[in-house]
């Protein structure tokens, strides 16, 4: 067979690398250069976890390459030593390098599983600027919905949909729930992703250090509607911050409990929408899984059960607390002894059991137009 010229050689290789280069010269590298100061800690986590492991891969492939050429059949003059067996020189680098790549590795881990804690408050601004005493962190609390996302600020008491604005260089602390099912708050630029989760409480630490429009995404699947549950991200100024908030203050929609009930139907490709009030107490009901009049909420449903609970009455709190609600509402909990009333539904009950006793009324904010009814005999226990 006869030899490939060696610039034949040269022209296969840029022919390969010409693509690739112009492919990798449209990306936009966020991961590794993003413009807030968590994301930034993990990309150089990444950075010095790839080139550790490296320091083995590379070896151990150009090795491979160098003997398969070097032992090959047709070169005579390599060493032919069938008796060899053992070299513990050889032995002490196979061992000892990788040992104490995994050390470093598992040092590193350990270090920034505690630094990079997302629950765990922000110490720094960036690099070269520590957290100044009695900074106040901007809260945002985040709904994922069917399939949008929900934002929420309580001190500047507006809500947003499917549009996240933050002041550069202030730290912000996020509170995330879920309306259905589990999803995952993730912004590149930003910080790490962070699951959000039905009638749980998750949070986040970041800041923005640049102004600019950054994506925003779930990075769980959810559904149908899952690829367009996307959102921007944009940085500003402080004051432009405050303009911005200023400005859905001058509008009049308004996000009660009724317009969230409606606002959580699923949806696609939802616009962003702006709310210039919102329901203080709607974020601690959404990650309690009670918006909906009449619904028992998961920590009441705590409080009960850590008092040794309701017995067999609880099973009127069950279908309340259910997470696939939009499939169980319909149902309506039977007790030993007792016909549902077809007519009405649980979900609409004005009275849930808080106790021991017979059940106790809703509280009247929480009250719907009807009640459960159940015909059963006189003797028939309620509680």
């Amino acid at each position: 067979m006869p030899a490939i010229p060696p610039s034949l050689w040269r022209l296969a290789r840029g022919a390969v690398a010409l693509p690739l280069a112009a492919l990798v010269s449209g990306c936009d590298w966020v991961v590794l250069n993003p413009s807030g100061d968590i994301a930034r800690q993990q990309a150089h986590l990444v950075i010095v976890a790839t080139a550790l492991m490296l320091l083995i891969i590379v070896p151990v492939m150009a090795l491979t390459v160098v003997f398969a050429w070097r032992y090959r059949s047709s070169n005579t003059a390599a060493t032919y030593a069938p008796d060899w067996h053992h070299s513990t020189k050889l032995e002490l680098v196979i061992w000892s390098a990788p040992l104490m790549i995994i050390i470093a590795l598992g040092s590193i881990t350990w270090v920034t599983t505690h630094t990079l804690d997302p629950y765990r408050p922000l110490s720094r601004i960036d690099a070269a600027r520590p957290l100044p005493a009695g900074t106040r962190p901007l809260e945002v609390q985040v709904v994922a919905l069917d399939w949008k996302w929900l934002f929420i600020y309580p001190e500047q008491k507006i809500a947003t949909v499917n549009d996240l604005v933050l002041p550069v260089d202030r730290p912000v602390q996020f509170r995330l729930t879920a309306s259905s099912v589990m999803n995952s708050f993730y912004v590149p630029a930003l910080a790490g992703q962070i699951y959000a989760m039905p009638g749980m409480e998750s949070k986040l630490h970041a800041v923005l250090n640049r102004t600019g429009a950054f994506q925003g995404f779930s990075a769980q699947y959810s559904g149908a509607g899952f690829s367009k549950m996307r959102f921007v991200t944009r940085g500003v100024s402080a004051g432009d911050f405050d303009a911005w908030a200023a400005g859905i203050r001058k509008g009049a929609d308004a996000l009660d409990r009724t317009a969230y009930l409606k606002l959580e139907q699923p949806s696609e490709k939802e616009p962003v929408r702006h709310f210039a009030s919102v329901d203080p107490a709607l974020f601690d009901a959404a990650v309690n899984l009670c918006v909906r009049p009449g619904k028992m909420c998961v920590n009441q449903m705590m409080a009960i059960d850590a008092e040794g609970g309701t017995g067999r009455a609880g099973q009127f709190n069950l279908a309340g607390l259910t997470y696939d609600k939009f499939g169980r509402e319909q149902v309506v909990p039977v007790l030993p002894g007792r016909q549902p009333n077809g007519a009405q539904l649980f979900v609409n009950a004005n009275a849930y059991c808080a106790g021991k006793g017979p059940l106790k009324e809703a509280p009247p904010q929480q009250r719907a137009g009807r009640t459960l009814s159940l015909a059963a005999p006189a003797s028939s226990p309620v509680s």
